[in-house]
C-alpha cells in the first residue's frame, strides 16, 4: 500500500484570516466553501460514514454495563440519550458556524482552532481577549485528548492478547511484553497517512464489530435475572463517573470533524436524514442496548470491559476479545491521525524542505507510536484515566468550545426571537462546566483510590 499518498487541505494562515469581509456587492451569499475544498483522495460518503460509525465505537462502548452500574438502568437510558442528543446538538451548531465563518472569510475551509479565534475576535468585548489563545489552546486539547485514547488503546490490545494467551497456554507474561508485540502492526496502520485508505480497514472493522456484539448480545440475554434485582436509580454521587465514561464513550469530535473535513459532498454529513445524524442514532440506540441488558445481566459486578464478564474460556468469547483487538487496532490510526494532522500539518512540516515532507511525517508518526508506548508501558492502568479524560477534556472540546463560539458566531447577527440561542448556549455552557468539573474531581479521587 502507498502510504506516501495523503490528503491535503489547504489552510489559510493566520495573517489572512481577518473579522468578517464582504465582496464590493455587500454580500457574501454567493461564496459556497464547500465547492471550493481542495482536498486530495475525498472520501465517499460510505466511507465517511464507515468512518463515522468506527470513530464514534471505540472502547468506550465495552464500559457502558459499568457505566450504567454509576446510574441505574431507568437514569443510564434517559441520560445516556440526553447526553448523546447534546453532543450531536453541538457538532451540529459547531459545523454550522465553521461553516458561517468560512463564508465571512471566503476561504474553504477553517479548523477548529482558527473557528475559535476568528469567533471570539467577533464576539461580546469581554472575550475577544481570549482570541490570541484560541489556536494553540484548542489544538493542544484536541492533539492532547486523542493522543490519550491511543494510549488507552494500546493497554487495551495488549490487555486482550494476554487474555487469549494466558487462557490458551497458561503463560503468565507481564502485560508490557505484549505491548512490545505491538508496536510494529502499531507503526503499519499509523504509516497510513490519508482517511481514504484507511477507508476499506473502517469497513471491514465496522463487519467485526456486528459480529463481535451479536456474540456478546448472545451471552447477555442469557438467564437474564428478575430486573427488580438491578437498581433503577442510584445515589447522585455516582453519576459523574457515568457522565465521564459516556462522554468518553461518545465523542470523538477531532475525529468527526476531520471526516467531514475530507467528504466529496459534506453538505451530506450534516442534513436532517444525513450521515452524522444517521450515524449517532445508530451509535446512541447500541450504547443503550448493551448498557442496559450489560447491566441487567451482570449488575455491580460489570466490570469496565463488559468482554471480562462473560466466560472466558468459551471459543465464542475468546473470538469477540480478537475481533475488538483488531478492530481497536484500526481504531489507533483513526484517533492518532488527529494528533498526526495537527502536529506535523499545521505546525511542524512548516520547518523541513518540501521534498522531504514524506521521510519526516513518516518519523514523526513512528515517534508519536513509541511515546504512546511508553505511556501505556509506564502507566499500565491507562484505563482508570478514561474518566477523568471524559470528563476534562471532552466537556470542553465537546460542549463548552461548541456553545461558546456560536455565541460569539451570532453575537452581531442576534440570538433569535427571546434570545433564544443565547439561552441554550448558556445552558450548554452551564452543563459542561459543572459536568466537567465534578467529574473530573470524582476521577480523580477514583484514580487515587485505585493507586493506594
Amino acid at each position: 500500500m502507498n502510504a506516501d499518498i495523503k490528503t491535503v487541505t489547504v489552510y489559510p494562515t493566520a495573517l489572512e484570516l481577518t473579522t468578517p469581509t464582504k465582496k464590493a456587492n455587500g454580500s457574501n451569499d454567493d461564496y459556497d466553501p464547500h465547492q471550493h475544498r481542495n482536498v486530495k483522495n475525498f472520501t465517499t460518503n460510505w466511507q465517511t460514514f464507515a468512518h463515522f460509525l468506527k470513530a464514534s465505537v471505540g472502547t468506550g462502548v465495552l464500559a457502558m454495563p459499568s457505566a450504567f452500574s454509576h446510574a441505574g438502568y431507568v437514569n443510564g437510558t434517559i441520560l445516556t440519550l440526553i447526553i448523546g442528543s447534546l453532543a450531536l446538538y453541538c457538532l451540529h451548531i459547531l459545523i454550522s458556524c465553521m461553516y458561517k465563518l468560512c463564508k465571512q472569510q471566503r476561504v474553504p475551509y477553517v479548523s477548529f482552532s482558527q473557528a475559535m479565534n476568528l469567533g471570539l475576535k467577533q464576539g461580546p468585548p469581554w472575550l475577544r481577549c481570549l482570541a490570541p489563545i484560541a489556536i494553540p489552546f484548542v489544538d493542544g486539547f484536541l492533539a492532547f485528548y486523542h493522543f490519550g485514547i491511543c494510549c488507552v488503546y494500546v493497554v487495551f490490545i495488549a490487555e486482550s492478547i494476554k487474555q487469549l494467551v494466558n487462557e490458551w497456554t497458561g503463560v503468565e507474561w507481564d502485560v508490557r511484553l505484549y505491548m512490545c508485540i505491538i508496536i510494529v502492526p502499531l507503526l503499519l496502520i499509523y504509516s497510513i497517512k490519508n482517511l481514504k485508505l484507511l477507508a476499506p480497514f473502517s469497513s471491514a472493522a465496522n463487519l467485526l464489530l456486528l459480529v463481535g456484539f451479536g456474540i456478546i448480545l448472545y451471552y447477555l440475554f442469557g438467564e437474564l435475572p428478575p430486573l427488580s434485582e438491578r437498581e433503577p436509580f442510584v445515589a447522585v454521587t455516582k453519576l459523574p463517573t457515568f457522565f465521564g465514561t459516556v462522554l468518553f464513550a461518545l465523542e470523538a469530535v477531532g475525529v468527526i470533524l476531520a471526516i467531514e473535513e475530507n467528504m466529496a459532498t459534506p453538505r451530506a454529513f450534516v442534513r436532517p436524514c444525513g450521515i452524522m445524524n444517521g450515524g449517532m442514532s445508530i451509535v446512541l440506540g447500541l450504547y443503550v442496548l448493551l448498557g442496559f441488558f450489560g447491566y441487567w445481566k451482570y449488575g455491580d459486578e460489570a466490570l469496565g470491559s463488559i468482554t471480562l464478564n462473560i466466560p472466558q474460556s468459551d471459543i465464542p468469547a475468546q473470538v469477540v476479545k480478537v475481533f475488538f483487538a483488531i478492530t481497536t487496532w484500526i481504531s489507533y490510526a483513526l484517533q492518532g491521525y488527529v494528533t498526526a494532522h495537527i502536529l506535523w500539518d499545521k505546525y511542524l512540516s512548516k520547518h523541513f524542505k518540501e521534498t522531504r515532507h514524506t521521510l519526516y511525517e513518516l518519523i514523526f508518526r513512528a515517534f508519536i507510536v513509541l511515546l504512546t508506548f511508553a505511556c501505556a508501558v509506564a502507566i499500565p492502568d491507562l484505563s482508570v484515566f478514561l474518566s477523568l479524560v471524559g470528563s476534562f477534556c471532552l466537556s470542553i472540546l465537546g460542549l463548552i468550545f461548541p456553545a461558546l463560539l456560536q455565541i460569539c458566531v451570532q453575537y452581531t447577527e442576534g440570538y433569535g426571537p427571546f434570545r433564544i440561542k443565547l439561552i441554550i448556549n448558556m445552558l450548554l455552557l452551564c452543563f459542561g462546566i459543572f459536568g466537567g468539573v465534578v467529574g473530573t474531581y470524582v476521577s480523580i479521587v477514583d484514580i487515587i483510590a485505585v493507586y493506594k
